[in-house]
């Protein structure tokens, strides 16, 4: 069982319902797999490591990270190189004005000066800005734009740098999010999968935006939360209710 957290499984102002926590414990209980595949970073993850008391593994920044909820230690990584950084701000700035970025690191989080930091970012520490974002290996560059809606930028996104690196969105706002070229939510939830010989016709996903489309794709069973984006909408085998009613709940009560 795999879901992704922020507007699926999670309430929309980021707590685990006790509802879910319950559920997520009879999946558990049931002798089945649960994996939490985010675009969060480890750093976003304390609290849901708490809700669930610090069990299983969570495939983290939209694949690039594999993160121990129990250890919290990143045990697996999928960088972008400082080459390909340097080539894809260099490309986006050329052909796109008033585009801003910030890095995610393995840990850490760095950003330009006019990169509007989002609620969580606010509220912690250790938020680095910088002149340059292309100093080191990150496992994600997030692009934002003040104007552009984010589908209309992921698809210019993908035309100018879609050869370099894999882009998908999360976000209402002009927010992209780019991983290493070919590492999405499914190809980490497939390998996970694959080193517990557990097929895909096995696996049940969860999700609501265009960063989930891969691995609901993927997976042999599909599930939208009624809040979802509706190109995942369009996409999934089944909707439930919606994240704040515990749509994701509903469903594993009734499953296990």
């Amino acid at each position: 069982m795999a879901t992704d957290l922020d507007g699926t499984a999670l309430r929309s102002d980021g707590t685990v319902s006790p509802r879910m926590v319950a559920a997520f414990a009879k999946v558990e209980e049931a002798g089945a797999v649960l994996v939490f595949v985010t675009g969060r970073p480890p750093r976003w993850m304390a609290g849901v490591a708490n809700a669930v008391r610090h069990r299983g593994l969570a495939i983290c920044a939209n694949g690039a990270l594999i993160y121990d909820l129990h250890t919290e230690r990143i045990v697996k990584s999928h960088l972008i190189t400082v080459d390909v950084l340097e080539e894809v701000v260099a490309q986006l700035r050329a052909n796109v004005s008033d585009l801003v970025f910030s890095v995610e690191y393995e840990a850490g989080f760095a950003h330009e000066s006019d990169f509007l930091l989002g609620g969580l970012d606010r509220k912690g520490a250790g938020a680095l800005c910088v002149d340059s974002v292309t100093s080191r290996p990150c496992a994600k560059l997030l692009a934002m734009h003040p104007h552009m809606g984010p589908d209309e930028l992921q698809a210019v996104v993908h035309e100018l740098v879609g050869h370099l690196v894999t882009a998908t969105h999360s976000s209402v706002r002009g927010l992209i999010e780019m991983s290493a070229q070919g590492v999405t939510k499914a190809t980490a939830l497939a390998a996970f999968a694959a080193q517990h010989e557990i097929k895909s016709s096995q696996v049940i996903a969860f999700g609501d935006m265009p960063n989930d489309l891969p691995m609901l794709s993927w997976a042999g069973t599909s599930y939208a939360v009624a809040n979802a984006h509706p190109d995942v909408l369009a996409a999934v085998d089944h909707v439930t209710a919606a994240n704040d009613d515990d749509g994701v709940a509903q469903v594993l009560e009734t499953l296990f």
